[in-house]
C-alpha cells in the first residue's frame, strides 16, 4: 500500500471524483485547505497531524485521542479503521518500505 497517498483521517484522495474533476487538488497537496474547509479554514484533523508529525492519526501517539469522533464525525468506525491502517502501516514499515511525511 503506498502510505504516501493516505490523508490524516485515514482515507485516501486517489480516485476521489472532486479531485479528478479539478475541484479539490487533494487535503496532502492542500496541506489541508480544502473547499470542504473552506469556512473554516485548514482542516482540523490535517493540522493535529501535522502538529504531531504523523502522516495519519492511526500512528500518532495519542491515537484515539478525545477529539478523534468529533473531528472525523462522519465515520462511526473510524478507531477501527484506523487501527487496521495503523497495523498495515507498521507491518510494511517493518520490512524495509518506510513512507516518511
Amino acid at each position: 500500500m503506498d502510505f504516501s497517498t493516505i490523508t490524516a483521517c485515514g482515507e485516501s484522495c486517489t480516485g476521489c471524483k472532486k479531485r479528478s474533476d479539478g475541484i479539490c487538488k487533494g487535503c496532502i497537496e492542500a496541506d489541508g485547505y480544502v473547499p470542504e474547509w473552506a469556512d473554516s479554514g485548514r482542516c482540523k484533523i490535517h493540522a493535529c497531524t501535522r502538529n504531531h508529525n504523523v502522516q495519519f492519526c492511526g500512528i500518532c501517539d495519542n491515537f484515539p485521542c478525545q477529539h478523534l469522533t468529533d473531528y472525523i464525525h462522519w465515520n462511526p468506525n473510524i478507531v477501527e479503521h484506523l487501527t487496521i491502517l495503523a497495523s498495515q502501516y507498521h507491518k510494511q514499515n517493518l520490512k524495509g518500505e518506510k513512507n516518511v511525511y
